[in-house]
C-alpha cells in the first residue's frame, strides 16, 4: 500500500471523521493513509476513536494556516487530494493550499463567493478542484442529472426538473415542527438568501420561500419551498434546453409558516432567525434524510411523462459507533469526489455537470448510503 495515494482531511468534526472512515474501510481503490488535520484535540480523539484504524489514519494537530508547517506541511506533500470539512468561509484559504503542494481538492461549501474565488484560482491548473460534493449541493443534482440523461435517451424531451431534500428528525412538534440534527449554523441563511431556479428557460434569482408546495414521498407527505444554495451549476449549464429547474428544501408540515411568523418578527434578518432558530428548535439525533428528484416532459410520442427517484436514508451503524443519516450522506458524496479526483481525468474547476451520475451514484461510497 506504500505506493498508493494518501489522502489529507481539513476538519476533524462528524463530516471530516466520516469520510475518514469510509475512505479506510469501504474504497474499492488503494488508498495508504488518511491524515486528518484539526487544532481541537478533543475532535482528533473523537474521529480517531470512531474510525479505529489508528495505523493509517494520521492526525495533525494543527489548524489549517495560509503558511503551513511542521505535521500539516509534510501531510500536504505526501496526499494526493485534500478534502475540505471545514467552515465555507475557509475554503479559498484550503484550496490554494491544496493548489501550491500540487493536490487536488474538493469541498462541500454551498457559499457562492467563496466558490467563485475557487473558480477563478482554478483557471488553468493542473489539478482538479471539485466543488460543492456534499448533498444539496452534490449528490441531489447528480441524481437529477442521471434522471435528465435516461429521459432523454428514452427520446423523450425534458421540460421540468425538481431536485429536494430533507434533513429531518423522525418526530417533531409544533410550533416549528423541526429539530436540528446537525450544526444550525447557516439554516436562516437557506431562508433568506435568494435562490437560483430555471423560469422559461431563464436563470432568475428568486425570493426563498415563495413557492410553498406539498409533496408525498414513499407515502408520506412533506412540505417543500425554495431555499437557496441547493441548485448548484445546474441552472446555468441547462439554460434555454429546459424551461423549469429548481432545488426545494423539505420539511415537516407547518414548519414553514412558523419560520414566516419568525422572519416577520425578526424582520429577515438572518442572524436574528438564525439565533431565534438556535434559542426555540431542539437539537436531536435520531434523524431520516430524504432525497428526491424528477424530471418531467414530453416521450418520444408527445405523451407526458414524468420520472422519478427518491431515497429515505437511516443512520449507518458502524463498528465503532453510528452515523447520523445526514453524516453519512454528505460523507459519502465528498468520499466519492476524491475517487473520481485519484483517477486523474479532471483539471481545473469541476462541478456536478462535470461528472459521470451513473458511476458515481454507483460508486463505493455513494451507492453503499443511497440505497
Amino acid at each position: 500500500m506504500s505506493d498508493a495515494p494518501s489522502i489529507l482531511i481539513a476538519g476533524a468534526g462528524g463530516i471530516g471523521e466520516a469520510t475518514a472512515f469510509m475512505l479506510l474501510e469501504w474504497a474499492d481503490v488503494p488508498v495508504n493513509r488518511v491524515y486528518i488535520a484539526d487544532a481541537n484535540a478533543d475532535q482528533l480523539s473523537r474521529a480517531l476513536r470512531f474510525v479505529g484504524d489508528s495505523d493509517r489514519l494520521v492526525p495533525v494537530p494543527q489548524a489549517i494556516s495560509a503558511n503551513p508547517t511542521g505535521p500539516l506541511a509534510a501531510a500536504l506533500e505526501a496526499s494526493a487530494v485534500v478534502l475540505d470539512c471545514l467552515p465555507g468561509s475557509l475554503a479559498p484559504t484550503v484550496a490554494k493550499l491544496a493548489m501550491d503542494a500540487g493536490c487536488h481538492y474538493a469541498n462541500l461549501t454551498e457559499y457562492v463567493a467563496e466558490t467563485n474565488a475557487i473558480m477563478e484560482m482554478a483557471e488553468g491548473a493542473e489539478t482538479a478542484f471539485l466543488l460543492q460534493t456534499g448533498l444539496a449541493p452534490g449528490t441531489v443534482n447528480v441524481l437529477a442529472h442521471q434522471l435528465i440523461r435516461r429521459f432523454e435517451a428514452s427520446g423523450g424531451t425534458v421540460v421540468a426538473v425538481e431536485m429536494k431534500v430533507g434533513a429531518l428528525t423522525r418526530h417533531a412538534s409544533g410550533p416549528h415542527h423541526y429539530g436540528f440534527t446537525w450544526s444550525p449554523i447557516g439554516v436562516a441563511t437557506e431562508y433568506v438568501k435568494p435562490a437560483i431556479v430555471l423560469r422559461g428557460g431563464q436563470v432568475q434569482e428568486v425570493d426563498a420561500l415563495s413557492e410553498r408546495g406539498q409533496i408525498v414521498i414513499q407515502g408520506v407527505t412533506y412540505e417543500d419551498d425554495l431555499t437557496s444554495g441547493g441548485a448548484a451549476d445546474m441552472p446555468q449549464h441547462f439554460a434555454g434546453k429546459i424551461k423549469t429547474l429548481d432545488y426545494k428544501t423539505l420539511r415537516y408540515p407547518g414548519h414553514y409558516a412558523w419560520v414566516e411568523e419568525m422572519m416577520y418578527e425578526t424582520g429577515r434578518d438572518p442572524d436574528m432567525l438564525q439565533a431565534r432558530m438556535e434559542r426555540e428548535i431542539p437539537m436531536e439525533e435520531d434523524d431520516v434524510v430524504i432525497v428526491y428528484a424528477s424530471v418531467e416532459g414530453a416521450d418520444e410520442d408527445g405523451r407526458r411523462r414524468r420520472i422519478a427517484r427518491s431515497f429515505v436514508i437511516d443512520p449507518v451503524d458502524t463498528p465503532n459507533g453510528r452515523m447520523r443519516a445526514i453524516q453519512a450522506t454528505t460523507a459519502a458524496g465528498l468520499a466519492e469526489s476524491a475517487k473520481v479526483l485519484l483517477a486523474g481525468s479532471h483539471k481545473g474547476a469541476v462541478l456536478q455537470m462535470d461528472l459521470d451520475p451513473d458511476a458515481f451514484l454507483n460508486g463505493a461510497f455513494v451507492g453503499r448510503v443511497y440505497r
